[in-house]
Order: structure tokens, then C-alpha cells, then sequence
């Protein structure tokens, strides 16, 4: 299936996988971008040399294009953004805040910078800054989230801007994906059912919450801070939600949840860390590889469809 984002960035599907911190790591990304999608490192809050380690790793994994994600919040932002340049990245995308003061940057280096949106007015900004295309995230997705939802922001994102649109939030199988097409998008971004990956170095507490987990087990936390974040229902989230409905201050949530992903993702305690995954869990049921994911999702698809997209680039 060839489309405007699959001819943009040289990859055989139109399937980019989610930047999740502690999740997207090098076995994770070099998986996905070997399996014919765009594999993407999470730099989350991870310093610089971490993230140059973790390029160096998928390269020696595979010689397939791959991106790294980068949340802008990171204390280390202006040196991973250098890291980048130099390392000669294929695609940055990115999350928590405006990239334009790194544009010049990367497109000297000739990246391809990909921010994420959850409105139209953020997605204007971005291509008036430059971005070469923008992930349009719907609050149907695990993590940092905003109000919109997917069927509601991705057409409305089409019709904004005459960059390429990338569907997220609530895409998990080749119905999703179909959708998402319809809707306006060139491509779809997927995390949660990635997460479950057999290839992923999730805990396997932390993929047995999401396999579990039924349509209505998410919720969501930090509205009242506005910093909102979906999550699986747990004992810590709702402590959360306790001392949020109590009026606490935005430093003792911040204590609850100090180090709350790595310990769910990588340590396994899925009891009191935060378990980061969209509503779309529910449906997923079962561990598969990268490749099997991807194919299933785009065999799927390519049956919807009935070939329509087959030329849209």
C-alpha cells in the first residue's frame, strides 16, 4: 500500500509505531522498522548518551528507516536535538511542546520532523514551522492525551493543513487503520497493541494488564493539573484520583507518580506503577510479533478497502 507518508519516509507500510518511553526501546523499533513499518525510539526523559546508544543499537539491528521520538519536556531536549543532527536521523517526531527552534537544525541534517497534535490549531502551527507531516492523536490513546477524539480531530486536521496527516488513538487492527483512511489520514500511528509485542521488553505483568484488560478498565488521571494521562485502573491511579478530588498540589502528585511508568513497564509492579495504554486495549487478546501484527493489520485493511488506496501517493 503506497501512500504519501509511506513514499515520505521510505517504508513498505503505512504503520508507525508509538515513541512510548521505557516501551519504544532499540529491540522494539528495529522490529517494527524490520517488519516494513517506521520503528521509533522513545527518548522519554532519558538523557542524551542513552538515546545516541539506542541509535547505534537499531542500526546494528537493521538497515531499514527508523525515528526517534522526542518529548520536549526532557531536561536534555537541546542536546538529543543535537544528538539527532549528528546521528543523521531519518525521522523525529514530537510530543509536549513547539520543535521550531530545532527545525533549521534538523532539516539541515535532512530529517523529516513529524510532531504530534490534538488540535488544528497546533497542527497549523507546525507546518507553518516546517513539519514535514503531523500525527494527529486522539484521546482515545494511553499516555499524554487531549480532549478531541480520533473520529472527530483526524478530519478535521486533514482539512487544515496540506501536509500528510497520521492517524493515533483507538487504532489497534485493519478496521482502525480502514477507518482512519477514510477519515483523511495517509498513515496510522499504533502503541498499545505494540506494547504486547512479542519483541517488546515490556514485563510481561505489564502486557498481562493490557491482554486482561476489558473496553471500560482505562481512566484517566492529572485533568484537574491539566496534564491529563489514560492509564489501566489500578490501586495507584486511584489514590490519584483521591487525592486529585481532595485538591492536592500538582508537587504531591508528582511524588505519587515519581518513577510510576519504569516501574510498571520495566520492574513489572503494575499495582503501583502506571500502566500507560488506550481504550483499544480491550482488544487486544494475544502476543504476536512485529511482523504478524503488521500483517494482519494491513491484510485486513487491504480487504476494507478494496484496493482504493492502493495508488494514493
Amino acid at each position: 500500500m503506497k501512500t504519501k507518508i509511506t513514499e515520505l519516509l521510505g517504508i513498505e507500510y503505512p504503520v508507525i509505531q508509538g515513541g512510548m518511553a521505557w516501551v519504544a526501546e532499540w529491540h522494539l523499533a528495529s522490529a517494527v522498522s524490520e517488519a516494513g513499518g517506521m520503528g521509533l525510539i522513545g527518548a522519554g526523559g532519558a538523557p542524551a548518551a542513552f538515546v545516541r546508544e539506542q541509535i547505534h543499537r537499531v542500526r546494528e539491528a537493521t538497515d531499514k528507516p527508523f525515528g526517534v521520538n522526542l518529548m520536549l519536556m526532557n531536561p536534555e531536549a537541546d542536546e538529543i536535538a543535537r544528538v539527532l543532527a549528528e546521528e543523521g536521523v531519518r525521522v523525529v517526531t514530537t510530543g509536549a511542546g513547539n520543535p521550531a527552534k530545532y527545525m533549521a537544525l534538523w532539516k539541515e541534517a535532512g530529517i523529516k520532523v513529524i510532531p504530534v497534535v490534538a488540535s488544528t490549531a497546533m497542527a497549523k502551527m507546525m507546518e507553518r514551522c516546517g513539519a514535514d507531516a503531523v500525527v494527529a492523536e486522539g484521546t482515545e490513546s494511553g499516555g499524554h492525551i487531549g480532549q478531541a477524539t480520533t473520529m472527530t480531530l483526524v478530519p478535521q486536521v486533514a482539512d487544515a493543513v496540506g501536509i500528510p496527516v497520521i492517524a493515533a488513538g483507538g487504532i489497534a487492527d485493519g478496521r482502525g487503520f480502514a477507518a482512519a483512511m477514510m477519515l483523511g489520514a495517509e498513515a496510522v500511528q499504533i502503541g498499545t497493541r505494540f506494547c504486547v509485542a512479542t519483541e517488546a521488553v515490556t514485563h510481561a505483568n505489564y502486557k498481562e494488564k493490557i491482554l486482561k484488560a476489558k473496553d471500560i478498565d482505562s481512566e484517566v488521571t492529572g485533568l484537574s493539573h491539566g496534564h491529563p494521562i489514560r492509564q489501566i485502573r489500578n490501586r495507584m491511579s486511584r489514590e490519584y484520583l483521591r487525592l486529585e478530588k481532595e485538591g492536592a498540589s500538582m508537587e504531591e502528585l508528582e511524588q505519587l507518580t515519581l518513577g510510576s511508568l519504569r516501574k510498571a513497564v520495566m520492574e513489572g509492579d503494575v499495582v503501583n506503577g502506571t500502566v500507560m495504554a488506550g481504550q483499544i486495549a480491550g482488544m487486544i487478546n494475544r502476543e504476536q510479533t512485529c511482523g504478524e501484527i503488521i500483517r494482519e493489520i494491513m491484510e485486513q485493511a487491504e480487504a476494507l478497502l478494496g484496493g482504493q488506496k492502493s495508488g494514493r501517493a
